[in-house]
C-alpha cells in the first residue's frame, strides 16, 4: 500500500487515479495468462454444477481440462501459423510499444477506445482479420473505408502512429493486422473489460473489400434474426453474439442511428413501442428532428464521439463508474437500450436468458467475452507465405 501511495503521490486527482490504474494492469498483466487458465477451469467445474433455471446450457467446449481452449479451434482458417509471442525474437518490444501508444492516447483522449475497438470488429468482420480496412483507396484498391458502414470510423491516425513507432524499432516486422487486435486488447482492458491472450504472426492484406463491408456488417436496425444469421456466417452461436455486443458498453452513438426509433419507428410516425417512456424522453431530448437528421446508413458499433454539429448519446450514460458489460445488459433488461438491434437481444429466449446471465454475473461475462475476443481475433487470418507485412498501413507494400 505504501509503494503504490508513493507511486501516485504527485499530480492531479484524475492522473492519480489514472496512474494508479495502469501500475496495478501492468502487474495483472503478468498473471493474466494463468488468471484465464483458471477461469476457464472454475466455468467448467461451475458448468458442470450449474442448476440455475432459465439459462441456457453452456455451450463452449465440453471437456474436461481448460486445454482445449488453447487448441486451434476450427474457426481459424490457418491452425497452427499463429503463435503466442511471434515477435519474441524479430521484435520483442512490439507488444509493449503497443500497449504504451495505447495508453498515451487514453490518457490524451479517452474516445481512442472505442475508436480502436471499433477497428477491430469491423476488420476482422470482413474476410478476416487482414488489415484490409486500413487501405486508403489506390489504383486497383477500392477502399473499405468508402463503404457505409464505414463513413465513421476512426482511429487511423492512431494505427498510423503506433505503426511508424514500430517501424522505426523492428522494420518491416509487425504487421498491421496484429496492431489491430492488440490495440483493442488494450483498449478493452484500460475501459474495464477483460485482458486476453493473443496469439501473433497475422499478415497484412493485399486487398480492401468494399462490396462485402457494405452489404455484411451488422447494422444497428438489425433485428434479432438479422443479427444472429451475420453473426453465425462468421461462426458465433447466439450465446458468443450476446457477449460480443457487449462491446457496446463504450463509444458514442450518433443521433441519426436512433432517430427512426425515437420518432418514426417503421414508418409509423410513432416511437418504438417497446422502449421505456422516461429513457425515450431522455433520448429525445438529445436527439430531436432540429438538430438531426434521419438516415438508414449502417454502423454497426458506436462511434468513438460524433462531430460537433451532430449530437450523439453516450453508451455508458448510467454512469462511467460501472462494470464493463454489467450496465449494459442491464439496461437492456430495462428496456433501455440505444440501438435497435441491442434491445433485439430481448426479443428471442436464449438470447435474452443470456443477457439476464451476464447482467448478473459479470464473472461469467467477462470470460465469455474474452473466449468471444479471442475468437473474432482469429477469423480467417493470413499468415505465411501468404499476405504481406506493410510499411505502411494505408497501402500495400
Amino acid at each position: 500500500h505504501f509503494a503504490v501511495s508513493s507511486y501516485i503521490k504527485n499530480g492531479s486527482e484524475r492522473e492519480k487515479a489514472l496512474e494508479l490504474q495502469l501500475f496495478e494492469m501492468d502487474f495483472m498483466r503478468k498473471l493474466s495468462f494463468l488468471v484465464f487458465l483458471l477461469c476457464v477451469l472454475i466455468s467448467l467445474k461451475k458448468e458442470n454444477a450449474e442448476t440455475k433455471k432459465g439459462f441456457p446450457n453452456r455451450i463452449w467446449p465440453a471437456s474436461d481440462s481448460a486445454s482445449s481452449i488453447l487448441e486451434t479451434p476450427p474457426w481459424m482458417s490457418r491452425p497452427g501459423t499463429l503463435e503466442y509471442d511471434f515477435y519474441r525474437e524479430s521484435c520483442p518490444q512490439a507488444e509493449q510499444i503497443i500497449r504504451s501508444t495505447v495508453r498515451r492516447f487514453y490518457r490524451a483522449n479517452p474516445n481512442a477506445v472505442p475508436a480502436l475497438l471499433r477497428l477491430l470488429f469491423h476488420d476482422c468482420f470482413i474476410e478476416g482479420c487482414d488489415a484490409s480496412v486500413l487501405l486508403d483507396p489506390a489504383d486497383g484498391v477500392d477502399s473499405e473505408k468508402d463503404s457505409p458502414p464505414n463513413e465513421t470510423l476512426k482511429g487511423f491516425n492512431l494505427i498510423d502512429v503506433i505503426k511508424s513507432e514500430l517501424e522505426e524499432v523492428c522494420p518491416g516486422t509487425v504487421s498491421c493486422a496484429d496492431i489491430v487486435v492488440l490495440a483493442a486488447r488494450e483498449s478493452v482492458a484500460l475501459a474495464g473489460g477483460p485482458f486476453y491472450p493473443l496469439q501473433t504472426g497475422r499478415r497484412d492484406s493485399y486487398r480492401s473489400f468494399l462490396e462485402a463491408a457494405a452489404y455484411q456488417l451488422p447494422s444497428p436496425q438489425d433485428n434479432l434474426q438479422e443479427t444472429i444469421a451475420k453473426f453465425a456466417s462468421r461462426g458465433f452461436n447466439e450465446r458468443e453474439t450476446v457477449g460480443l455486443l457487449g462491446s457496446h458498453s463504450v463509444g458514442t452513438i450518433h443521433c441519426k442511428f436512433i432517430l427512426n426509433r425515437l420518432y418514426n419507428f417503421g414508418g409509423t410516425d410513432e416511437p418504438d413501442p417497446t422502449m421505456d417512456i422516461e429513457f425515450l424522453n431522455h433520448l429525445r431530448s438529445t436527439c430531436n428532428n432540429s438538430n438531426a437528421s434521419f438516415s438508414s446508413s449502417p454502423s454497426p458499433s458506436p462511434s468513438p464521439s460524433p462531430s460537433p454539429q451532430e449530437p450523439g448519446v453516450e453508451m455508458d450514460y448510467g454512469g462511467k463508474e460501472s462494470d464493463f458489460g454489467t450496465l449494459y445488459y442491464r439496461n437492456l433488461l430495462q428496456a433501455r437500450g440505444i440501438l435497435y438491434v441491442d434491445q433485439q437481444l430481448t426479443a428471442g429466449e436464449e438470447t435474452e436468458n443470456w443477457v439476464r446471465a451476464y447482467a448478473s454475473d459479470i464473472s461469467l461475462f467477462r470470460l465469455d467475452f474474452a473466449r468471444a475476443m479471442m475468437k473474432l481475433s482469429n477469423l480467417r487470418v493470413l499468415t505465411a507465405p501468404t499476405g504481406q507485412v506493410r510499411v505502411s498501413c494505408r497501402k500495400v507494400a
